[in-house]
């Protein structure tokens, strides 16, 4: 991993208004072009704004429109933009996918693979958990709900990312948006050397639903680096310090303190999680 500049935004998306939220999204890319900021990260379904039961008449083909689109903007501004969205899966029901768009214009995607169970009835899961290399740094994508399950993490780093990027639509009604973070956001850091970086969805969609919005950036160790937790609509730039990853990756440490716990893990004892109760 090289160091590397990453934003993350708290976007307020209108529900429906794709024109309106995508030319939110290209102004932030345009911004965060001027800031020499590598890789931002948008909010889940912030294209569209966050439904259950109103995302299917808005999903968008990938490839389509949008991926010319966001694709043209990631390399006028020479960065990777990752945008969440809904997506149409060829099924009967849409994906919730974050797209990721790169400095030359070509992308990839993540399609959400842990549904909540509000979202089961309107939702396809995704059953792919892929790793991306950008210019700087190889990092992964979790979408809100994924957070939960500390093996989707584990797996990515043992992939080799270096940062997880975890787009939210959490609503105000949940509470304390950094308490709930920090309880398990640090423990996927820590655990797996990583860095996390979270954004949430923030203020009214216009229809009805409000978010609490919150950015949040945690260091390998566990630690806060970079926060934002003002209700407000906005961008958190950070630097992330590559001899964190480094010398852990690298096997350069001196210490117990400077571990890779998951070169020490015994996949042998863990059969149980696989078998689903």
């Amino acid at each position: 991993m090289k160091n590397t500049r990453i934003a993350l935004v708290q976007m307020q998306s209108q529900l429906g208004m794709v024109e309106k939220n995508t030319d939110k999204i290209l102004k932030y890319i345009s911004r965060a072009a001027v800031d020499g900021v590598d890789i931002i990260c948008f909010p889940e379904m912030s294209l569209q704004g966050y439904s259950r039961d109103r995302a299917k008449p808005t999903a968008v083909n990938i490839p389509g429109e949008i991926t010319v689109l966001l694709g043209e903007a990631a390399r006028r501004a020479g960065l990777t933009a990752l945008v969440g969205l809904a997506e149409e899966s060829g099924e009967e029901k849409p994906c919730i996918t974050q797209l990721v768009v790169f400095p030359d214009g070509s992308w990839q995607k993540y399609r959400k693979t842990h549904l909540g169970k509000s979202e089961l009835p309107n939702f396809t899961a995704g059953n792919h958990l892929p790793v991306f290399k950008a210019e700087k740094a190889v990092f992964g994508v979790e979408i809100c709900w994924d957070l939960h399950f500390p093996e989707v993490t584990t797996v990515l780093s043992l992939k080799g990312a270096e940062i997880v990027f975890a787009p939210h639509a959490s609503p105000v009604i949940v509470g304390d948006r950094r308490g709930i973070w920090m309880k398990y956001m640090a423990a996927r850091a820590y655990d797996n050397s990583v860095f996390v970086a979270a954004c949430n969805l923030v203020g009214s969609d216009g229809a009805g639903s409000q978010f609490c919005g919150g950015a949040l950036v945690i260091d390998p160790k566990g630690n806060p680096l970079a926060e934002s937790f003002d209700g407000a609509e906005g961008m958190l730039v950070a630097d992330l310090d590559a001899g964190l990853i480094n010398t852990v990756r690298m096997k350069r440490s001196k210490s117990m303190r400077d571990s890779f716990f998951l070169d020490s893990r015994r996949p042998d004892l863990y059969g149980p999680l696989v078998v689903k109760s």
